[in-house]
């Protein structure tokens, strides 16, 4: 679980060896004067870190109301377990919002599972060691890889205090790039979180997220939800329609000229 020593060491990892007079031990009026404390500009980064290392280690069950690209508001349910292993269910993740998935990390690996439904009645977990933007619902970087991210104080992100949104709680971020870089480690938007590192709501690219109630306990494990199979996961698109027969007839063959 969370110590006060380990997101203490997170903040002065993240200022550069600032001032250790917040962690005990050191002289405060001589910190104060010291050069190396970190500037107002660099509050903010400090105080992403440091929820986001609190986040890491969360043992909850939260439930979001997912809205994305002009799609009816879905449900994502985090479930992060006592000895780390992790599930995100995405309603409506694959197939053109038909079918509910879940994306699971026990046993040192990555899943990606299609659950059984009426429309699906055949569930089954797809070993990932890439996730693919073919099927990647996005939404479960925000608990885990990006965590890491905004903890590490050599990532090129440039970040400030933000309104907040969806008339949620908690402490608001807003995350960029910095101009070096060439790609970004994170979705930029907008990042909220309770000071216990709960995310209470993003607003990044691919949609918005809001926390619809209190979390509960987190359980000691996850399981899968389905048996592992061969293949590949299922897309996030709709499958292509079958091609048809042209108007002109085109599956006919043409008839013979005339002598």
């Amino acid at each position: 679980m969370r110590s006060a020593s380990r997101v203490c060491a997170l903040l002065l990892a993240v200022a550069g060896a600032a001032s250790t007079g917040a962690c005990g031990g050191a002289d405060p009026i001589a910190e104060a004067s010291s050069p190396a404390a970190p500037t107002k500009a660099a509050e903010p980064r400090l105080q992403l870190a440091a929820r986001a290392a609190a986040a890491q280690d969360l043992r909850q069950v939260a439930q979001y109301a997912f809205r994305a690209n002009g799609r009816p508001q879905r449900t994502v349910v985090v479930t992060l377990a006592a000895d780390d292993t992790w599930r995100v269910d995405v309603q409506g993740g694959a197939l053109g919002g038909t079918v509910d998935i879940a994306l699971v990390r026990t046993g040192g690996k990555t899943y990606h599972c299609a659950l059984a439904s009426t429309a699906y009645p055949t569930p089954g977990c797809v070993e990932v060691t890439k996730m693919s933007k073919t099927f990647d619902p996005l939404v479960w970087h925000l608990f885990t890889d990006w965590l890491t991210a905004f903890t590490d104080r050599d990532m090129p992100l440039v970040v400030s205090k933000a309104n907040s949104i969806l008339g949620t709680t908690g402490t608001c971020f807003s995350v960029d790039s910095s101009t070096v870089s060439v790609t970004s480690p994170v979705d930029a938007g907008i990042y909220c979180y309770a000071d216990d590192g709960t995310l209470t709501a993003a607003k990044v690219s691919f949609g918005t997220l809001a926390l619809v109630a209190p979390p509960a306990a987190g359980p000691p494990t996850v399981t899968l939800p389905a048996a592992v199979v061969p293949g590949k996961p299922l897309p996030i698109a709709s499958p292509s329609p079958s091609p048809s027969p042209s108007a002109s007839g085109s599956l006919k063959p043409s008839p013979k000229p005339s002598a």
